[in-house]
């Protein structure tokens, strides 16, 4: 949720950084709105601390004639203050709705645009494999090796979703563990979360009210919860409404998986093959950091995914999001995009934010620090989702024969093997 104090006290600056999001709404009237609230709440105080001297002098008035004003001075203000009560109530409700509606400030960094064409790659790393023969797509390979079923899956539960199928379940763990150790020889703490959650996690976290309709919604009319597209959403939770010891900053978790998204959006995008499904498996990097350190800390949380990339042998690209093309949540982002073969382009497999202050001041998360009780930033990184990783190595590590060679760093969790299908 956005510092509405920032906003009040520094109006030019933040409407400039959420206007760079394409934000449809009126912060004038979020500002006259808060005005109103507090001019309310001012007015009540007021009311009250009246009430409270008028029941102080009433017992001490020694004739009739000098209590009754005091009663009905007494009357008067209770009728008042029992007017003003629904109208404060709403405000409070609309401001609430209101303020959850607009986006995270961008930071200065982040460039100017509408939408994905104008992202801004920022560096390019490796070359493009090379084949002395015509590449297969990775469903050509998957149905050759018997490695991927989706016309099973469409049976069973619709479109979008996939049976994966020996050798390739297997490299699957191999990802697992090789980004775990990883990331633990890095402090990230790991964890398994839930992934049936509560409205609340979903609004603290930004992906409520906005993308609503990108969320499955699991039986409302008894237990009420969704199913989470990534777990940024219950990791985030790990220390709602709690005060953390900034000593321990920065906390940081990886937390895997099986995530679900409608895929609301892009109907007719990436029908073909395991790239855009409703359920993957994912493993997500969030920490918990003193807001003077986001920015470093986003910096290393996307060094560690470069570091995966690497190790894994792809060629990729890094790339800056620009203004129009961010969620709500993100101040910043960057995403990393590997270069897919047989499409001749380079498709996201990792992106991270820095969500600065907003999903911490909607869960209520904070510090003490040098000049109080302060919210403190959050940060989530890819660090692997396992279809489209499984896409990226099929496609370019696949070999003439037919096989797909296992990269170097993976055969160690494979049994020492260095090709699938042979």
């Amino acid at each position: 949720m956005i510092d509405l104090k920032l906003l009040i006290e520094n109006p030019e600056k933040i409407k400039k950084a959420i206007l760079k999001k394409r934000y449809q709404g009126d912060l004038d009237a979020v500002i006259k709105m808060d005005e109103e609230r507090r001019k309310l709440m001012n007015e009540m105080e007021n009311l009250k601390a009246r009430q409270n001297k008028i029941a102080k002098e009433i017992p001490h008035a020694k004739t009739p004639e000098a209590k009754t004003p005091l009663l009905e001075e007494s009357k008067t203000l209770k009728e008042r203050l029992k007017e003003l009560e629904p109208k404060l109530e709403k405000i409070k409700m609309d401001l609430e709705a209101e303020t959850l509606l607009i986006p995270n400030p961008t930071l200065d960094s982040v460039p100017e645009g509408k939408d994905e064409s104008d992202n801004v790659v920022i560096k390019t790393v490796g070359k493009k494999p090379e084949f002395d023969f015509e590449p297969l797509d990775h469903m050509e390979i998957g149905l050759s090796l018997d490695l991927i079923d989706i016309e099973t899956a469409a049976a069973t539960s619709g479109t979008r979703f996939y049976y994966l199928k020996n050798d390739l379940v297997l490299l699957e763990f191999a990802l697992l563990h090789f980004v775990m150790q990883k990331l633990t020889s890095k402090g990230f703490a790991p964890i398994l979360p839930p992934v049936l959650v509560k409205e609340k996690a979903m609004i603290a976290t930004g992906f409520f009210p906005a993308d609503r309709n990108e969320i499955y919604h699991v039986n409302p009319e008894d237990d009420n919860l969704y199913l989470v597209g990534t777990s940024e959403v219950p990791l985030c939770m790990l220390h709602a409404d709690k005060i953390v010891d900034p000593a321990k900053l920065p906390m940081r978790y990886m937390g895997f998986s099986t995530c679900f998204r409608r895929e609301a959006g892009s109907y007719s995008k990436d029908t073909y093959g395991i790239i855009r499904v409703h359920q993957f498996d994912k493993i997500e990097m969030f920490s918990f950091c003193d807001p003077s350190k986001s920015e470093a800390e986003h910096e290393l949380i996307l060094k560690t995914e470069e570091e995966i990339m690497s190790e894994l042998g792809f060629h990729y690209q890094v790339v800056n999001i620009c203004g129009g093309d961010l969620g709500n949540p993100a101040a910043k982002k960057y995403d990393i995009e590997v270069w897919i073969p047989t499409q001749q382009k380079f498709r996201e497999l990792t992106s991270c934010s820095n969500c600065t202050d907003y999903q911490a001041r909607r869960a209520n998360i904070r510090m003490k620090g040098p000049k109080g009780t302060e919210t403190i930033h959050t940060l989530n990184g890819t660090a692997v989702a396992i279809s489209r990783t499984l896409v990226a190595i099929m496609e370019n590590y696949q070999q003439q024969d037919g096989t797909i060679e296992i990269p170097e760093v993976l055969r160690g969790y494979m049994g020492g093997r260095t090709h699938i299908g042979k």
